[in-house]
């Protein structure tokens, strides 16, 4: 069995015996049947992993002893920052999941005109703490030691006036460039898609008087869950650290 990893907000060193939370506890023991004297791995977040032996383990409570730091760097060189138009339903859950998995840093979701979901401010900050815990558990399954942050839903027009840095491109299947076809071996990429139905004519048009330029994939038009996905498996094997 592959070791497992966990992710700790806390510090950790070397020598150090650390609590684990409750949902690591239960997913350790009830899930994994893991038990005293075995290992996992720790990260949380700050670069590397750290190796840890099992002192005491039951599905509320655990206790570990950090005895190694590995310094695994995992992160692609290529930076992307992810604006995507917020799905329905669990399509955004999956979306932040694989994003994560294909070596995002940052994801901003975003409120467009064709944004079907309607959310309070309350529901908003809520459902940012849940795509960051997804975006965890999809590092401790795909050994990221980075997690990538996800930002508070914008509003399309205050995200075309963010400072953000970096070659912008915008999904847009009526264009007839493609990705390969964009500038060579960008270092930062801001990626711009829409939503359920896409952005509007007059969101495309305000993105390319922002700067950004237009791209398409291929021939096919993808679902607002695919289209990302492909982008960031196409700029990960052209610039990042994808074969």
């Amino acid at each position: 069995m592959r070791t497992p990893r966990v992710y700790s907000k806390q510090s950790i060193k070397i020598g150090q015996q650390l609590s684990l939370d409750k949902s690591a506890c239960n997913y350790l023991a009830s899930a994994l049947r893991m038990t005293e004297g075995q290992q996992i791995h720790l990260f949380n977040g700050e670069g590397g992993e750290y190796k840890a032996e099992i002192l005491k383990l039951n599905k509320n409570k655990g206790s570990v002893l950090v005895t190694q730091f590995i310094l695994a760097d995992r992160e692609s060189p290529l930076q992307i920052h992810l604006a995507i138009g917020i799905s329905r339903g669990e399509r955004m859950d999956w979306l932040v999941q694989k994003a994560t998995e294909l070596g995002v840093q940052q994801v901003t979701p975003l409120f467009t005109g064709r944004t079907e979901v309607k959310l309070s401010e309350a529901r908003v900050e809520k459902k940012r703490g849940h795509w960051q815990k997804i975006a965890i558990s999809a590092c401790e399954q795909c050994q990221r030691n980075t997690i990538p942050i996800i930002h508070k839903p914008l509003n399309f027009d205050q995200w075309l006036r963010a400072p953000e840095k970096g070659h912008k491109v915008v999904l847009h299947h009526r264009t007839e460039k493609t990705i390969a076809q964009l500038q060579n071996s960008p270092s930062q990429l801001m990626l711009l898609v829409g939503p359920e139905g896409g952005l509007s004519d007059t969101e495309i048009n305000a993105a390319l008087a922002s700067g950004y330029i237009a791209a398409k994939i291929g021939p096919r038009v993808l679902r607002t869950e695919t289209a990302p996905l492909a982008a960031i498996s196409i700029a990960q094997s052209l610039w990042g650290d994808m074969g």
